[in-house]
């Protein structure tokens, strides 16, 4: 008996929880250094699912937001590290890595930022 209510509770609990994960490119937009549209279709055509590179089908969604992209998947197994892997990738293809670095934003653990590294205070060494 016991068996069979725990099934059933398990067939009622059965959505799996989706992730939302967020690509903030404000400032290098803002700047010109980079086109968010670029980034939107190579991460629609680079995203793998059941190991097949741009099959995305209902699962993941790429959605473009002003300077944000937003991806959507109904897949519990879809990884955050999985997506700063390919923003570096993209940014490498595009030969703006030395300028742009991806990090995790504190307030919300499922938003990654383009920042630019802080060359201005190496300068101020050389100076001295």
């Amino acid at each position: 008996m016991s068996k069979g209510a725990a099934a059933g509770g398990g067939a009622k609990g059965g959505k799996k929880k989706g992730s939302t994960f967020t690509i903030d490119c404000s400032k290098p937009v803002e700047d010109k250094i980079m086109d968010i549209a670029s980034l939107e279709k190579f991460l629609q055509e680079r995203i793998k699912v059941g190991g097949k590179p741009g099959a995305l089908g209902d699962s993941v969604t790429v959605a473009r937001d002003k300077n944000k992209i937003t991806v959507t998947s109904d897949d519990s197994n879809f990884s955050k590290r999985y997506l700063k892997y390919l923003t570096k990738k993209y940014l490498k293809k595009y030969n703006v890595r030395d300028w742009l670095r991806v990090i995790a934003a504190n307030k919300d653990r499922n938003v990654y930022e383009l920042r630019y590294f802080n060359i201005a205070e190496n300068e101020g060494e050389e100076e001295e």
